[in-house]
C-alpha cells in the first residue's frame, strides 16, 4: 500500500509535468507511435481481410499467417530490425515491430465481420441487382462492423502494452518512467509508470467498447424487454 501511494505521489509530482520528459509529452509520443503503427497496419490488413471475407478464398494463409505473426516476439524483432536497418532507422524499426503486432487482430476482425453475415442475406442483395461493390458497402460493410472494431479494439490494446519498449531505444513513451527507474531500484517510478499505461489502455478499451456496440445495426439488437426478461433470472438467483 506505501508503495502504490508513493507510485500516486511521484505521478503527482510537479517535476513529472515539466521538461523533456514529462509524462504529457510522454503521452503524446506513446499515442502517436500507436496510431501511426495502426493505421499503417490497417491499411494493410483491411483490403487484405474484406477481400478473404467477400470472396471466402485465402482463410487458411491469413489464418496460418496471423498465428506465425503473434508468435514472434515483439521485442527480440525490435532489436533484430534495428540491427538489421541500423540505428539511423530506429524509428522505422519500431514502427514496423508494432504493425506486425497489430495486423493480425485486424485481419481476423475485418474476414470474420463478413463472414458471420448468412449467406441468404448476401444471395437476397444480389437477386436484387446489387453489384458486388454495392453488396460490399451497403450490406456487409455495415453488419460486419462490430467484429471489425473489435478487431481494432483488439489491436490498440496490444500495442498501446507493447510501445512501453519502444523506450528501450529511446524513442520514449510512457514507458521511460519505468525502462528509466528499474535500474535505478525506483519501484514507485516503475509502479507509477505501469499505472498509467494500464489506465490508457482501459480508457481506451471502454471507448471502443462503447463504439462497438453502438456498431450494432438497430434491427440486430434484442429489444429491451427481452433483455430484461433475460435478466431477471440472474437478478433473483443472486441472492442464493
Amino acid at each position: 500500500m506505501n508503495l502504490f501511494a508513493e507510485a500516486i505521489a511521484w505521478m503527482l509530482a510537479p517535476a513529472q509535468w515539466t521538461g523533456n520528459y514529462a509524462l504529457p509529452k510522454l503521452l503524446g509520443e506513446h499515442l502517436a507511435l500507436t496510431a501511426i503503427s495502426v493505421l499503417i497496419a490497417a491499411a494493410i490488413a483491411l483490403p487484405i481481410g474484406w477481400v478473404i471475407g467477400h470472396t471466402g478464398r485465402g482463410r487458411e494463409i491469413a489464418v496460418a499467417v496471423s498465428g506465425a505473426a503473434r508468435a514472434i516476439p515483439a521485442f527480440g524483432l525490435m532489436v533484430l530490425l534495428v540491427l538489421l536497418l541500423g540505428v539511423l532507422r530506429i524509428p522505422e524499426a519500431a514502427i514496423i515491430t508494432f504493425v506486425l503486432l497489430a495486423i493480425p487482430s485486424l485481419l481476423a476482425g475485418a474476414y470474420t465481420g463478413l463472414e458471420a453475415i448468412d449467406r441468404r442475406v448476401i444471395d437476397s442483395a444480389r437477386a436484387m441487382g446489387m453489384t458486388e461493390w454495392q453488396i460490399f458497402f451497403k450490406v456487409e460493410l455495415p453488419l460486419g462492423l462490430p467484429l471489425l472494431l473489435g478487431g481494432i479494439r483488439s489491436a490498440l490494446l496490444q500495442v498501446i502494452a507493447t510501445v512501453t519498449i519502444a523506450a528501450y531505444v529511446n524513442l520514449g513513451g510512457l514507458g521511460w518512467p519505468i525502462i528509466q527507474g528499474i535500474p535505478l531500484r525506483r519501484f514507485d517510478q516503475v509502479l507509477a509508470g505501469a499505472i498509467i499505461v494500464a489506465v490508457l489502455a482501459l480508457v481506451v478499451d471502454l471507448l471502443l467498447a462503447a463504439a462497438q456496440h453502438a456498431a450494432v445495426p438497430a434491427g440486430l439488437r434484442p429489444p429491451r424487454a427481452v433483455r430484461r426478461r433475460s435478466a431477471a433470472p440472474v437478478a433473483a438467483s443472486a441472492p442464493a
